[in-house]
């Protein structure tokens, strides 16, 4: 459980409701899944499965479908595998507090190689078989762990920024606002991730701010 040293020596199991650190493997061993996390920022987690574990970038900005546009990735500590399902509010106060949502998840393919051979080497070729992002994309190290997030030229590329398409949790349909909502974290930090358009966005803040201030007047 070496790979997962970091992840745990970096939460507290008895503060958050992540998921322990547990090496396993996935039915096809080859699981990705997309969160989207507002902590002190807003930004996205890409995790691919690999060696019993989910290796982890934090990509800012969000994948683009766009080939022209490279997203910076930064790589961070490997996840357990349990985390792809993990959708909800990590407690201010500890390490990434804010509210998770499960943005896209499904499969994935090397182009070529072992994972970890690409990984070395600084360039990984991949597919994606997922309910948002798919076809070819690739991951490119640049300096320390920076890396690129570049959509391949395929079928599935596209202008089209889906981070603000489909800003919907694709397990429970929620947005981030309801997702905190209903799992007791900041509704209002959570909101500002959501798209302007989405419908209830402002209802649920609404909702939340007027809870706060009835138990004010209490």
């Amino acid at each position: 459980m070496a790979s997962l040293a970091d992840y745990k020596k970096k939460r507290r199991f008895e503060k958050t409701p992540e998921p322990p650190p547990e090496e396993k493997s996935s039915e096809f061993g080859r699981m990705f899944v997309v969160q989207k996390h507002r902590a002190s920022h807003l930004h996205y987690d890409l995790r691919l499965e690999s060696d019993g574990v989910l290796k982890s970038w934090a990509v800012p900005k969000g994948p683009s479908a766009n080939p022209s546009v490279k997203r910076l990735a930064r790589a961070v500590e490997d996840h357990p595998l349990d985390y792809a399902q993990f959708e909800g509010v990590i407690p201010a106060g500890e390490y990434g507090g804010g509210t998770v949502m499960v943005w896209d998840r499904g499969t994935y393919e090397t182009a070529d190689g072992s994972f970890s051979d690409a990984l070395a080497k600084g360039e990984i070729k991949f597919s994606l078989r997922g309910k948002r992002l798919k076809g070819a994309w690739v991951l490119v190290r640049t300096t320390g762990r920076n890396w690129l997030l570049i959509k391949r030229r395929d079928r599935y590329a596209s202008e089209v920024d889906l981070t603000i398409v489909k800003p919907t949790s694709v397990l429970t349909g929620r947005t981030l606002a309801e997702i905190a909502r209903d799992e007791g974290g900041d509704v209002e930090k959570a909101a500002t991730a959501d798209p302007e358009d989405v419908p209830g966005r402002y209802q649920v803040r609404r909702r939340a701010n007027a809870r706060r201030a009835g138990r004010s007047r209490g």
